[in-house]
């Protein structure tokens, strides 16, 4: 007799918490991310602060009125290391013209960035997303990933419209 109570219980218990993965952990991680979410919906790129792989820090609302890149990638990536040439290019022929280009590395350590930096001899400034928060942030579930924000903080695009855009919004 027992026995059965305790499989009653049991059960009650896998129900009510059954219950709550359903219906409250939805609602909370909606409203966890709901300001991140409109921002991106609304094509405003999510402002945030990170440090560099100096130490400084870099922060996107401190870039307004400069069209910016944001490329995340990790030390790690066969696909990251390929566009390295491309990512050159577009700094040497956009960086004079006013483009701020930040490579936003995905929870590594600053000594491994670095090293990976200079090896690469990349002109553009890399930062640390020590905690993967930023690129949670911007939805990023694969890397490369290339976003392209005009002047007033407005994603404009991303991945493989990079190019025309640049040439579009830099006239060149």
């Amino acid at each position: 007799m027992m026995g059965k109570y305790r499989v009653l219980i049991f059960g009650i218990a896998v129900a009510v918490i059954a219950l709550f993965v359903v219906f409250a952990m939805p609602e909370w991680f909606a409203q966890r991310g709901a300001a991140e979410a409109k921002d991106v919906r609304e094509n405003k790129a999510p402002d945030f602060i990170l440090k560099d792989i100096q130490g400084g820090k870099f922060s996107l609302n401190e870039q307004r009125g400069k069209p910016v890149l944001l490329i995340f990638g990790t030390t790690w990536c066969p696909s990251c290391r390929e566009e390295i040439p491309h990512l050159k290019d577009i700094y040497a022929r956009y960086a004079k013209k006013g483009l701020i280009m930040v490579n936003i590395d995905i929870q590594e350590s600053r000594d491994k960035v670095s090293r990976y930096a200079d090896k690469h001899e990349l002109p553009y400034r890399l930062l640390l997303d020590e905690n993967g928060a930023v690129s949670e942030m911007y939805g990023i579930r694969g890397v490369p990933a290339m976003i392209l924000l005009d002047e007033a903080g407005m994603i404009v695009g991303g991945q493989r419209f990079i190019d025309p855009l640049l040439a579009k919004m830099l006239k060149g």
